[in-house]
């Protein structure tokens, strides 16, 4: 809980500095236009990506696999265009970098082995019941 609360208080400091910080450098306006420019250009890559994922996760569905790391790589998709959405360097940079493949998959890496290493622990044995006598009428 007090995670939550610390990103709630410090996120929008952070952006508010980046802003001062880009703006000295390159001016308001094109400081404007940089951050909605990341805005389209993120949006447009998050939706790249997220037709890419649903591909990856029906060829796992028809392959009889499960498709855990597309469900996973879908969540943080969607969660990047959020942040990219959102005015601010900093979220813009956090969001593209859930958009890489490459770095999505480094985030994910936990918690893959997380599930994969949960699946091993289940004891549950899947049989079928064949029952040898038939109805009779």
């Amino acid at each position: 809980m007090n995670t939550i609360l610390i990103s709630i208080i410090a996120l929008p400091i952070i952006e508010i500095l980046l802003f001062i910080k880009i703006g000295e450098n390159i001016g308001a306006i094109n400081t404007i236009f940089l951050i909605i420019f990341t805005a389209v250009v993120g949006v447009y890559f998050a939706r790249i990506q997220g037709i890419k994922t649903i591909k990856s996760g029906f060829l796992n569905i028809y392959q009889n696999r499960m498709p855990v790391y597309e469900i996973l790589s879908g969540a943080s998709i969607a969660i990047a265009a959020v942040f990219l959405i959102l005015p601010g360097f900093f979220t813009d940079i956090l969001g593209f970098l859930l958009l890489i493949p490459i770095t999505r998959k480094l985030l994910l890496a936990p918690i893959m082995k997380k599930a994969r290493n949960q699946k091993k622990d289940d004891k549950t044995i899947e049989a079928e019941i064949i029952d040898e006598k038939k109805d009779e009428l």
